[in-house]
């Protein structure tokens, strides 16, 4: 089967409430996501197989030269076939088109091989403040 991306792809709440219990495990929630995207986001990319939401990365920015991606998240079932991954390099060519100079991400220390060696991002040093 074919994924196809997209850049600021249209998308529906419920489908990305049930890809994000999917692939984060937890309940469905509900969110209004499209109008928070509208609102706070760069951009988005949306990964679909068959007409079916499959991924998706949220890019938001500063409104200058930093995007930082935040809830990427793959189905289940299309783990282990590249979708993360080209997903992120979707989310950077928006970016980069967008004439962002920064692409950053936070991640849990078991995602670091997807992000250093899958991705090409660069490890440097950052903080992390809980509110």
């Amino acid at each position: 089967m074919t994924i196809t991306y997209e850049w600021r792809g249209d998308l529906d709440d419920d489908a990305l409430d049930a890809l994000h219990a999917d692939g984060f495990g937890h309940p469905v929630g509900r969110s209004e996501w499209r109008a928070r995207l509208e609102r706070h986001s760069l951009g988005w990319v949306c990964a679909r197989e068959d007409g079916t939401l499959v991924g998706f990365v949220n890019v938001a920015w500063d409104g200058g030269a930093h995007a930082f991606l935040v809830d990427t998240v793959v189905a289940r079932h299309c783990r282990r076939r590249g979708v993360g991954a080209a997903l992120v390099a979707a989310a950077a060519e928006g970016a980069r088109s967008a004439r962002c100079a920064w692409l950053h991400v936070d991640f849990e220390d078991h995602l670091r091989p997807f992000h250093l060696d899958a991705c090409g991002f660069e490890e440097t040093a950052a903080g992390l403040l809980a509110l």
